[in-house]
């Protein structure tokens, strides 16, 4: 298809509107991409135990409920919180807990990505990880290395 040097003028001016304030721009928010498949058997938290923060040096003394505990604030956090509130998570049997911080979420190609912060007390001793994890086709969550 040819255009014609108008139209050709005409076109790049509406997508220069477009990328320079002239439209608004949608803000990726943590509930515009919040899985709309709920796994009824848990695998999009257990994506994220495979690569999540607590799955490297960070959780390495929690038991594994206390792990679990805390994947599920890290899925919680990355999934629906907004940027910069916390999710808690506390094992009442030990005292041990911790809270996830979530960043603002954002694109990279077509997915949806998050840096995140993990902090874990333990016996009085704070603990702390950051990553980035962005979000796969099946729902889950994967750290990047």
């Amino acid at each position: 298809m040819k255009l014609t040097p108008i139209a050709a003028i005409g076109f790049s001016a509406l997508l220069s509107g477009c990328l320079s304030g002239g439209a608004p721009v949608s803000r990726l928010e943590p509930t515009s991409f919040a899985s709309t498949q709920v796994a009824k058997d848990n695998s999009a938290i257990l994506g994220i135990e495979g690569g999540g923060l607590v799955g490297g040096t960070l959780g390495q003394p929690l038991s594994r409920r206390q792990k679990r505990l805390a994947i599920e604030a890290e899925y919680k956090a990355l999934e629906s919180t907004p940027a910069g509130q916390d999710i808690s998570w506390r094992d009442s049997g030990s005292g041990r807990a911790g809270t996830v911080r979530p960043a603002q979420p954002y694109r990279v190609g077509s997915q949806d990505c998050r840096q995140y912060m993990h902090v874990i007390r333990i016996e009085g001793e704070m603990r702390e990880a950051r990553g980035t994890a962005c979000r796969n086709e099946d729902g889950s969550w994967m750290l990047l290395g």
